[in-house]
């Protein structure tokens, strides 16, 4: 069983070789199943020392995708598909808000469920959570809930920067949205086939805007379009 991890990264200076480390530590047998994992990095046109620390560390990662400049982490994840050799795919920020120490977790509903489809969620279960900012916490559950309306799906999570697909899954679905709308994109997408879809709970560790976040509540009005968009006329 082969795992393949999408990093997309942009200006993230201080954490990339962390997460990547953080990664290559794992080692994934999970009930005597030995998962190999492969390591997709794609650098969306970062600004910062990003590019120097990925050239300098080749080590942490199987293959190193250059966006000449910077697209967004839709268009990342689409070019960080075309090198996965894995039977699973997973979707990896690089900014250390998501533990990798998850993927037991996000890989089990897959292993021995046979799960297609698995979404690591920030709020159910009991991972762990720095908390911050009430108002992107409601505005994450409104998005939700709309989401859910249209979706017919029952997720208490769909902006989670966790995602998982076994990879005949995610490669036969044909995404266009580049940036923060690839999150309501691939689930509006995945709620139309007959998918087995599970979610899980993570833990969370939420950074402030001064550490790096880089959402903003203008993205929340594109994510509120594309739910209706790719309910309707995709």
């Amino acid at each position: 069983m082969k795992l393949s991890i999408i990093v997309p990264v942009f200006n993230e200076e201080k954490t990339i070789k962390n997460i990547l480390e953080k990664i290559n530590l794992l080692d994934l047998n999970i009930n005597k199943t030995f998962v190999e994992k492969e390591i997709i990095v794609v650098n969306d046109g970062s600004t910062d020392k990003t590019s120097e620390i990925l050239k300098n560390n080749p080590n942490l990662y199987s293959a190193l995708i250059q966006n000449e400049k910077n697209f967004g982490k839709g268009y990342s994840v689409r070019e960080g598909l075309k090198f996965c050799s894995g039977d699973i795919i997973l979707i990896q920020d690089a900014d250390e808000e998501y533990n990798p120490n998850n993927y037991f977790k996000l890989l089990k509903p897959i292993l021995y469920y046979n799960a297609d489809v698995v979404y690591g969620s920030r709020f159910m279960g009991d991972g762990e959570r720095r908390m911050l900012y009430f108002k992107n916490e409601i505005a994450n559950k409104i998005l939700t809930f709309f989401s859910n309306v249209l979706s017919g799906l029952n997720l208490s999570d769909i902006e989670t920067g966790y995602k998982v697909f076994k990879s005949n899954v995610i490669k036969k679905i044909r995404l266009k949205e580049n940036r923060f709308g690839f999150d309501p994109e691939i689930t509006m997408k995945i709620a139309k086939k007959n998918l087995k879809i599970i979610e899980v709970g993570v833990d969370y560790y939420g950074r402030t805007y001064l550490e790096g976040k880089k959402i903003n509540w203008t993205d929340g009005f594109l994510v509120l379009w594309c739910i209706f968009f790719y309910r309707f006329f995709s």
